[in-house]
């Protein structure tokens, strides 16, 4: 298992599928967005907003990744219910998208992948402005959260 964000022995740009990737490595590392939302933002079940959403998420994650880290990135979409969601002490009908991107701390700051951080940042706010609008777009916040090697685990098992 793979005690760094990307081991010297593991070249990005590799395709996950190559049996000499270790895929455990690529999960450990996985990009992980949740986004909260208002409910009425994403729409009803015959709405395309939620696919749109984890579709333009996704692209946003390999403007920096490589295109093996595709079968990799998640997307959980969270809806707050009306009334439920505050901005500035009161309660507000404004979308105003939180997106968290969550992956090995390593990935943030990896030679391979240079500037990540303002990179996702933008790449994030476009894409959520892309399906919602650009109204929405002084209001996306992004939080871009790194997991440190040794603090998570797959299997049962310490990474």
């Amino acid at each position: 298992m793979f005690k760094d964000a990307l081991p010297s022995k593991v070249n990005p740009s590799r395709d996950i599928s190559d049996p000499a990737v270790h895929l455990a490595d690529w999960v450990v590392a996985m990009p992980h967005f949740e986004v909260q939302i208002h409910e009425e933002a994403l729409g009803g079940e015959e709405s395309p907003v939620s696919g749109q959403l984890i579709e333009k998420l996704t692209e946003a994650a390999l403007t920096v990744y490589p295109e093996s880290f595709r079968k990799l990135v998640g997307v959980e979409l969270f809806g707050v219910p009306a009334g439920r969601w505050g901005v500035g002490g009161k309660v507000t009908e404004e979308p105003s998208p939180l997106v968290t991107l969550r992956s090995r701390e390593g990935l943030f700051h990896h030679p391979d992948f240079v500037g990540a951080p303002a990179r996702l940042i933008s790449a994030i706010t476009d894409a959520v402005v892309a399906v919602l609008g650009e109204s929405v777009r002084e209001r996306v916040m992004v939080r871009l959260v790194g997991i440190p090697a040794g603090r998570s685990g797959l299997g049962g098992e310490l990474t």
